[in-house]
């Protein structure tokens, strides 16, 4: 089977596709690619800012451009069984139909029209309607759509929910190297486990569970000296649910906690402001290189997840959560649906939206390190098991192999 990677998607910007990539070839699959990045404004943590808007229509005309040079590479590959189109492909796809008829396309759909104008806020909504004609006709474009949640495929109507494929996010090597490498610097040794690492992934929390996870008799045991590392990244959006953490940290004076916050967006400026000016403990970063991300993450103790409470926040597990598990960190996240389902016990969580039981739980944390410490090490061995890219793509494989065969 020769699966060919398509599109103006960006993995410096949404990992994503890369992980398919990598997972596929995992299973022996050949991949090609065939890619032309376009960048996006919602570049996340890893891509400096923008200098200035590039604005609507200077956009379309690098879209134009990238969408030439995308044709031109079509040309010069060998012919794929199947096509998948990468992330935010809702336009590509139709170039795909153009340029390979009859051949399987499998659309990455992560995110509906209206899950972009939740993640963008109001201002946007009124524009961003105007595609829902183009991504329906994109999701009729494919044989396959890649969804990343059951309750993403319930979005879709029932009849394309029969052409969905759930494939979580999962992390993609640079993570599980970074965990790797913190657990156990010294390279000589092959790399170690999490600290805790001989700690049960499916141990439940202890009678007496609090609503934040912990058990509510357990005595404080402070370590002099060290902080609890507490680490946040990504756009400020109100899926993000920002001004959640910063409420949250606003009360936690007086508890050894440091927290790392990076990003940009929308509610970047809200959040900074419910923090407070005087807040020595937390660090503020706008972006962070690329390949420094996954070693800063891999540095704390805990990563915190999303805290919103619109649909999508309701309806995604985030690629952070997938990405600070396997760094080696205790997941705190928002208790949805497709969350706990995925960590279980492996994580800990809190009900969206609620910036007391958020302070709480990180209160509890930083006078339980043991707690911390099998945390960490249930959310790093879920995530070697479950979040490498061989185990995401699994279905993925399965569906691709039945219609590589029954068009054989």
């Amino acid at each position: 089977m020769r699966v060919m990677a398509f599109g103006t998607y960006d993995t410096t910007v949404h990992p994503r596709v890369g992980i398919l990539i990598e997972g596929l070839r995992r299973h022996g699959i050949e991949v090609v690619t065939c890619n032309v990045p376009l960048g996006h404004m919602d570049a996340g943590p890893m891509v400096p800012p923008p200098s200035a808007h590039p604005g609507i229509p200077r956009q379309r005309i690098r879209h134009a451009r990238c969408i030439a040079e995308l044709v031109a590479k079509a040309r010069r590959v060998p012919r794929p069984d199947v096509v998948i189109v990468g992330y935010q492909g809702r336009l590509d796809i139709q170039i795909a139909r153009r340029l390979f008829p009859g051949i399987p396309l499998v659309l990455d759909h992560l995110e509906s029209v209206d899950d972009v104008a939740d993640r963008l806020g109001q201002a946007a909504q009124a524009e961003l309607r105007k595609v829902d004609r183009i991504e329906q006709a994109a999701i009729a474009a494919a044989r396959l759509v890649l969804v990343d949640t059951e309750e993403h495929r319930r979005v879709l109507t029932p009849g394309q929910r029969d052409r969905a494929v759930v494939v979580p996010i999962g992390a993609a090597p640079v993570w599980f190297d970074a965990g790797r490498a913190s657990a156990d610097p010294d390279p000589a040794t092959g790399g170690a486990d999490a600290p805790g690492s001989g700690a049960d992934p499916a141990h439940a929390a202890p009678p007496g569970d609090t609503g934040a996870g912990l058990p509510a008799d357990f005595a404080p045991d402070f370590r002099p000296g060290e902080d609890l590392r507490v680490i946040s990244f990504g756009l400020y959006s109100p899926v993000q649910g920002a001004p959640v953490i910063g409420a949250a940290l606003s009360r936690l004076d007086g508890y050894p906690i440091a927290v790392t916050m990076i990003g940009r967006g929308l509610q970047a400026q809200r959040t900074r402001d419910l923090v407070g000016p005087e807040a020595p403990r937390v660090t503020w970063r706008t972006w962070v290189p690329e390949a420094e991300l996954p070693r800063l993450v891999a540095a704390h103790d805990v990563c915190l997840g999303v805290f919103g409470t619109g649909a999508k926040a309701l309806r995604l597990v985030p690629n952070k959560v997938f990405q600070g598990a396997a760094a080696g960190c205790a997941v705190l996240t928002s208790d949805t649906a497709p969350q706990r389902r995925l960590f279980g016990p492996a994580g800990l969580f809190v009900p969206a939206g609620d910036s007391d039981a958020l302070a709480d739980a990180l209160r509890r944390l930083a006078q339980h390190p043991a707690e911390v410490d099998r945390l960490r090490a249930a959310a790093v061995t879920l995530a070697r098991e479950r979040f490498v890219p061989e185990a995401v793509v699994a279905p993925l494989v399965e569906r691709l192999r039945e219609i590589v065969d029954k068009r054989a």
